[in-house]
């Protein structure tokens, strides 16, 4: 079965997409169109990652059958061109889940101690900056808001609670088995020191987090985002940066993907940003390629699919 593993892999990640058995994975980097135009005509299977899956890509693979996300969210995948196509579209919910939970604990961490401005610092020949030490702050005795309250939240939240938060929640309705309290939206966006985002990127979604939800949030909090750069409208949330209204932010995602440099979001010292990697593990692939090797499996013998979408 022909694979396109549409992402660009170092030597590690190559040697574990060549040890999957039975399958035959060719690598096309996110910007080598050329390659991807030779590939895809003969393509069966698409593992898609980041860089849209758009309706002229599937129009050009003939042969193509599934497209498997190796992640959660399918929104950079043209779904109504492959219903139309009668061609499948899985997702791996969970595999990824402890990764971008680490990552956002990190991010947390890094935004109070400044981990990224001392570094820089350091490597400026600076030993200590005066100006850097004031406001420093603990990730213990704050009060982290979890909007969303699917796998991630879950491995989160037990571990703020570990090392000394109170966690609250935001979900369309209380879980009984949560580590936490839930809360609606706006009492969480009021009570939360830390706020941090755990949702699908949706229309009902889109700029959840605009100039309104970023006025009633608490002045000096924190805003951590690890799901979806759309959830964020960027112009406020650099507006409540410049103005103090917010202490902090750790970005892993963003609107536009890659970002423009350029842009004042990424000119602030108080911003710590990733460039979309909170899922980007070793345990993550293991257990994604796993997972998108059976439903190869399944595709070829007719069964029924693994977490299929479409």
């Amino acid at each position: 079965m022909n694979v396109l593993f549409h992402y660009t892999a170092g030597p590690d990640l190559a040697a574990r997409l060549s040890a999957i058995p039975s399958l035959r994975i060719t690598v096309c980097p996110e910007d080598d169109e050329a390659l991807l135009a030779r590939l895809l005509p003969e393509t069966e299977v698409i593992w898609h990652v980041l860089k849209r899956c758009t309706a002229e890509m599937i129009s050009a693979a003939p042969k193509l059958r599934l497209i498997q996300k190796i992640g959660v969210g399918v929104n950079t995948i043209d779904l109504d061109a492959a219903r139309t196509q009668d061609i499948a579209v899985c997702n791996l919910p969970g595999t990824n889940a402890r990764a971008v939970a680490e990552l956002a604990l990190a991010l947390m961490l890094a935004v109070l101690r400044r981990l990224p401005r001392f570094d820089a610092a350091m490597r400026r020949g600076e030993w200590l900056d005066p100006e850097l030490q004031d406001g420093i702050g603990e990730l213990g005795g704050r009060t982290v808001g979890l909007i969303g309250y699917g796998a991630v939240p879950r491995l989160l939240a037990p571990v703020l609670i570990a090392l000394g938060c109170r966690v609250i929640y935001s979900s369309r309705a209380p879980h009984p088995d949560a580590a936490g309290e839930w809360r609606t939206l706006d009492a969480l966006l009021a009570e939360a020191d830390i706020v941090s985002l755990h949702l699908p990127l949706t229309p009902e979604t889109e700029n959840l987090i605009d100039a309104a939800a970023l006025a009633r949030m608490k002045p000096g909090a924190v805003l951590i985002n690890t799901a979806r750069g759309g959830l964020v409208d960027e112009a406020a949330l650099t507006e409540a940066l410049v103005s103090g209204r917010l202490a902090g932010a750790g970005l892993d995602v963003f609107v536009h993907e890659p970002h423009d440099a350029s842009e004042a979001l990424f000119q602030l010292p108080n911003v710590v940003l990733m460039p979309h990697v909170a899922w980007l593990t070793t345990g993550t692939f293991d257990r994604s390629f796993a997972l998108a090797a059976e439903n190869c499996r399944r595709l070829a013998a007719g069964e029924v699919l693994l977490r299929r979408v479409v």
